[in-house]
């Protein structure tokens, strides 16, 4: 089965929602991604910039200490490693890529844990484009450093003062912008989220990961993975992972939501509905009247109240599971991680780590389990701080 097929639908999850000025946009924008994406000269510069600037391939590590505590075989996939310090750099220039051939000279992107800001701004840096980039005044004072290092990047930050003042928002701004400016703009989605044709798009940018793992985990073990564990937000990590093994039938998916706390929690896939949010159908946090409910966790990069239509169609069919860890259990990972294997982790990529830890006494004993660490911890040691300081 194509996925999606031409309209953009991962069986019913998908298409595109929009006002009638994006539509133009959309198609011109699907139109140069089909051509584009063909050419083997686009291949050519985007595998270029993936090895030379990115610094692909990241390593595939055996995380012995780990796997020693949980009774399994367990590698990462360490996108930690990449310059920017996450997976986003590898969407980040397929886009980039693609825009300077449509010839638009302003990108804008939303952001939350900062991460794709500054990925967006350092190929806007490279290839000399304005960039501008939308985030929550919340997520801002929580990702401080990933705000200046944006503005160091010659990238304007434009904090969001409504709603939650967190990435839903800064979505919601990034779209109204872009449909003022639709000609000259560029707008840089960074998750498996929005409408056609963002979802494959960013998924096929970001399927080096699984394409890697899998030539990687044979090489070292001679056979595919049991599992492949994933932190899921809009899900452009977990999906760069999965996609390439979705006819490989005995590798298991494991998608990680952040559930929050008991006062506030995420977890679209987990706890939401059917509806539709930024111009996609999907699971979507919502009440009883349709309205849009807000996502909370301690990573600002997981608390979305949607996730990629390619992740709802994955739970319809029964192709990948689902759950939910707690802001405590993610701060168990991260704290495992840097203790045992002397790795910081980014505190969404934790998610993965814990419930990998969580599962461990549930399956079978030396099971062999791929973890995507989506990015580093850097970003997140003040919010850690805090965190424990308030929880002594």
């Amino acid at each position: 089965m194509k996925l999606p097929n031409n309209r953009g639908y991962f069986g019913k999850f998908g298409g595109k929602f929009v006002p009638e000025t994006l539509e133009y946009a959309l198609r011109e924008l699907a139109s140069a991604y089909f051509k584009y994406s063909k050419e083997k000269s686009f291949k050519q510069e985007f595998a270029y910039y993936l090895k030379e600037y990115a610094g692909r391939p990241t390593p595939l590590y055996y995380a012995a200490n780990l796997s020693k505590m949980a009774g399994l075989r367990i590698y990462l996939k360490r996108e930690d490693l990449l310059h920017t310090g996450a997976h986003k750099i590898n969407n980040a220039l397929g886009q980039i890529l693609l825009c300077r051939r449509m010839g638009k000279r302003r990108v804008i992107a939303e952001t939350g844990a900062g991460q794709h800001g500054v990925a967006v701004a350092t190929v806007c840096a490279l290839f000399g484009l304005q960039c501008e980039v939308y985030m929550g005044k919340l997520d801002m004072e929580r990702q401080a450093p990933n705000v200046y290092r944006m503005e160091l990047l010659g990238a304007k930050v434009i904090p969001v003062l409504s709603g939650t003042q967190t990435l839903k928002d800064a979505c919601s701004e990034a779209l109204r912008d872009w449909v003022t400016n639709v000609n000259a703009t560029y707008y840089l989605i960074g998750s498996t989220v929005g409408p056609h044709p963002y979802p494959v798009m960013v998924r096929d940018f970001q399927s080096i990961i699984g394409r890697e793992t899998k030539a990687q985990i044979k090489k070292k073990e001679n056979r595919l993975p049991d599992y492949l564990a994933a932190c899921v937000g809009g899900g452009s990590n977990s999906l760069g992972m999965f996609y390439p093994f979705f006819h490989d039938k005995s590798v298991k998916f494991i998608g990680v939501e952040a559930y929050g706390n008991i006062k506030q929690h995420g977890a679209s896939l987990c706890k939401g509905r059917v509806g539709i949010l930024h111009g996609s159908k999907s699971f979507v946090l919502q009440d009883k009247f349709g309205q849009i409910e807000e996502a909370y966790s301690i990573s600002a990069g997981l608390d979305y109240p949607g996730v990629g239509p390619e992740h709802a169609y994955y739970k319809a069919i029964k192709r990948a599971q689902y759950f939910a860890v707690t802001d405590k259990e993610a701060l168990g990972g991260f704290k495992v991680l840097c203790e045992l294997e002397g790795i910081i982790p980014a505190l969404e990529s934790s998610h993965a780590v814990a419930q990998v830890m969580k599962m461990a006494g549930d399956i079978k004993k030396n099971s062999l389990v791929v973890v995507c660490l989506s990015g580093r911890g850097d970003k997140d040691l003040d919010n850690v701080m805090n965190y424990q300081n308030s929880h002594k």
